[in-house]
This record gives C-alpha cells, structure tokens and sequence, in this order.
C-alpha cells in the first residue's frame, strides 16, 4: 500500500490545469480544449520536486502546444525500479509510471503506445531516457533536458557538492557506487531495441551532469541509434534558466515525433 501522499505545493490557478490522485498518488494534470487526440505526455520531475506548472518554459511549450500532460509526482525516487518506502512500500516509482500513470492516460485521454512521450528534466530527464530504454515499446518517444545521468558519480562526491543532500536518497536505494552504476540510463541502452525518437540536451558548463549526456551520445552514435543532442548551447548550467531555454525546441521534438508516430503502420 503507498504511504499517505504527501501535499501537492499550493500554485495558482491556471485554466485547465488541476491536481489528481493516481493510483493513490498526486499527479498534476493538463487537459486543454482542443487537443489533438490520442496522445499524451508524462512529465517527470527533477531532484528539486518542481511541478510542472513552476517549469515556465515546458509548460508554455504545452500549452503553445495544446498537448495533454499527467505529472506524477514521486520525491527524490530517481524514477527507479527499486521501492523507495517515502513513495510507496509496495510499487517501485517506475513501475507507477509504467502502470498506474499509462494507464490513466489510456482512461482520461484515450492515449496509448505509441501516441505517449516521456520528457523531464534533471533527475526527471534522466528518468525519461532510462524508461525509455526499458520500455520502448510503450515509450518510442522521450526527451529530456539536463538529464542527470551519472548519478552514481554523485553519491561518490555527495560531501564535496554544494547541494549534496539532494543526492541523499541513493545511498539507502543502492548501498553502494558500483551497484547504482549498472543501474544508470546508458546501462540501459539495447543495440537492438531502443525508442525510436529520442532528444536530449545539457549545457556544456554543466560540470556534474554534462560528461553523461556527452557518453550517452558517444555511445548512441557508436551503435548507430538515431537520436537528436543538443550538447554545445550556453544557457545558464543546471537548472531553471537553462530548461527554459530548451524547453520549445523538446516540446517541438515530441510533437513531432508523436505526428510520425501517428502515421506509423506496424
């Protein structure tokens, strides 16, 4: 059973917005008039636990868009398969996501695979590509911005970093650098089976999370997997200055690639 959910930060009222329980769990919800059916996008939060309303540039980009979106919300869980007790003691943050969350864009929206897209930033991001790569079938379609990779190089250096106790979490989930290594996104990727449209960017004064996007693209590249890396634009390092200035052309990419997706045949 999940533990009691904890209450979803007080924002002001915006037209067709609006908080939701799913799965016994708060999920921020946009559903505008006028949407394109059958598709949908889920938001996945960074370390920060900012809501999809907060992130400026994405939720311009969506409602520019007119694109449904669910945002669960699930702490400082990584969006991992491992049960994070502060979520739920009995369904892992991912399997939420997979289950719960999909499903509910099937109910309200009418959308399924492949007319779903991941994006996310920071923790999020590195949520969105990593689900991505264990579920392409479900998710063909991910983005993500800042995407914080490596994040078993940030339980090695949580007493140096400014903000180390946002990275706290890993520890209790992990127990150890090696272990949370083999369970990052790039460890994820199948040289034979991957989304068929993945986006991400990092700024290049990003100095905890850049050299990860930079192997991820290494390595996409190597083994010949499509893919779009915005790796040299200047915006401000990790966070909200640099999402935002980003966040139009993720946005753009997910439409798209949802548009390329609803013309696929088999």
């Amino acid at each position: 059973m999940p533990p009691p959910s904890t209450a979803v930060p007080p924002l002001p009222d915006r037209p067709h917005w609006s908080w939701i329980d799913v799965a016994g769990h708060p999920c921020e919800l946009f559903d505008p008039p006028g949407a394109v059916p059958g598709r949908a996008v889920i938001y996945l939060h960074g370390v920060r636990e900012r809501t999809l309303r907060e992130s400026t540039g994405l939720r311009s980009a969506l409602e520019g868009a007119r694109l449904r979106a669910l945002a669960p919300r699930a702490g400082r869980s990584w969006w991992l398969d491992r049960i994070v007790p502060e979520f739920d003691t009995a369904v892992s943050p991912e399997r939420h996501v997979v289950g719960a969350v999909v499903a509910e864009a099937a109910r309200r929206f009418g959308a399924g695979p492949p007319g779903i897209a991941l994006v996310g930033t920071s923790m999020g991001g590195q949520g969105a590509l990593r689900l991505a790569y264990r579920h392409p079938a479900t998710f063909p379609v991910a983005a993500a911005i800042s995407p914080a990779i490596d994040f078993h190089l940030a339980m090695r250096d949580i007493a140096r970093l400014p903000d180390g106790d946002l990275f706290a979490s890993l520890w209790p989930l992990f127990g150890e650098i090696e272990r949370a290594r083999q369970d990052t996104a790039i460890l994820h990727v199948h040289p034979l089976n991957w989304p068929r449209h993945q986006w991400f960017a990092s700024d290049p004064t990003d100095r905890l999370w850049h050299d990860g996007a930079s192997r991820l693209h290494e390595k996409l590249a190597a083994l010949g997997i499509p893919h779009v890396a915005i790796l040299d634009r200047v915006g401000g390092g990790h966070g909200p200055a640099y999402y935002d200035s980003v966040a139009p052309d993720a946005i753009a990419f997910l439409v798209t690639a949802l548009d390329a997706e609803s013309r696929r045949i088999g």
